[in-house]
């Protein structure tokens, strides 16, 4: 386990004091404000995707941001045949590369909007003719000023250094885009149940994963295809608010190198949506447990009735719902180790990375 000071004990609040708890609970009401602001505009965007659809997406993000993008990929090459590739900012900040963006769509993801190489690399995008959609919680910033189409998460004030509430507004954005722009009706109900579904994942029990971590020092978080945002959204979350090193894969990749390592009481989350890929880390997780892994698996074909509980939804809603579960658990776990998940060490709010 991380060593804990003395001031980290001090400074570690009522497990329902932190702000992160406060904030990760508005989610719904986030997601709620999100749609209702932007009904109209993503409308728009959909229906502008289906009379001149982009030969290629290019998603632009840092951190939990980048997180919500693999998602976006996963969920726009499944549904419309759309390739996706993550720019890399330092290509326009670092070396002052030019791009080439024709018939591109760039969607941008950010909290602040304000990273100078984020900025850099839509700028890019921009200048060589895609089309920008800037996700963004503050509709003020130089990002929403960049953007062709804007969609404000509407996540309202973010205080805690772990964003919560904003990240699951980006999911439901880029859901709610997709939906929109395949009218797929099955999806769009999905999204429009989001905000009361968010309340029901918050109120599920996961104090399992905490009673498995509370005293580990390394572990794996796994996922697939559209869970794989999401498994590196937690893998972040574990070292920024609990000092716990925890590395994000694939349970396709993780039977590559990395399951060298997964031995008798080695820990593992495994978050397996109802669809095939699910299926994958079903099998993953189950070979793990065989090994005498601690694997706790949320599992959503169980729909809430698994050891560690996970709700039924629209296969591609479902890590949605399990990312605000891990972040109730998240704030648990991280007072239970002795630390206060607001003012992780060496962080702030907002990364000014060049």
């Amino acid at each position: 386990m991380a060593s804990v000071t003395d001031n980290d004990l001090q400074a570690a609040p009522a497990v329902e004091a932190t702000l992160m708890h406060r904030e990760a609970a508005e989610a719904g009401d986030a997601v709620r404000r999100l749609l209702s602001a932007n009904g109209r505009v993503i409308a728009e965007l959909g229906a502008r995707l289906r009379q001149s659809p982009p030969a290629v997406v290019v998603t632009c993000a840092r951190g939990s941001s980048d997180h919500a993008a693999t998602y976006g990929k996963y969920l726009i090459e499944t549904m419309t045949g759309v390739p996706v590739a993550s720019a890399a900012p330092s290509v326009a900040s670092v070396y002052k590369a030019p791009a080439a963006a024709r018939s591109t769509l760039c969607i941008a993801i950010s909290q602040s909007g304000r990273s100078p190489d984020l900025l850099a690399t839509v700028t890019a995008q921009r200048e060589a003719g895609a089309h920008v959609v800037a996700l963004v919680n503050d509709a003020g910033s130089p990002l929403a000023a960049l953007a062709d189409t804007l969609v404000p998460l509407m996540a309202g004030p973010e205080t805690s250094v772990a964003a919560t509430k904003s990240y699951i507004a980006a999911l439901a954005g880029l859901a709610a885009i997709v939906a929109a722009w395949t009218q797929d009706a099955e999806l769009g109900q999905a999204v429009d149940s989001l905000p009361g579904d968010l309340a029901r994942a918050w109120a599920l029990d996961w104090s399992p994963v905490v009673q498995t971590l509370k005293d580990a020092r390394n572990l794996f978080v796994i996922g697939r295809g559209l869970g794989l945002g999401i498994a590196q959204e937690a893998a972040l979350k574990l070292k920024e608010t609990c000092a716990l090193h925890a590395e994000a894969f694939s349970s396709a990749e993780v039977r590559h190198g990395p399951m060298a390592i997964v031995g008798q009481d080695f820990p593992l989350i495994a978050l397996a949506t109802s669809d095939v890929a699910g299926d994958d880390v079903r099998a993953a997780a189950a070979e793990f447990a065989g090994r005498g892994a601690k694997v706790c698996l949320a599992d959503a074909v169980l729909d809430g009735g698994g050891h560690v509980p996970a709700l039924t939804a629209h296969p591609a809603i479902e890590p949605i719902l399990m990312i605000q579960s891990f972040y109730r658990m998240a704030n648990r776990l991280a007072a239970t180790r002795g630390l206060n998940p607001d003012a992780p060490l060496h962080l702030k709010k907002v990364t000014q990375t060049l």
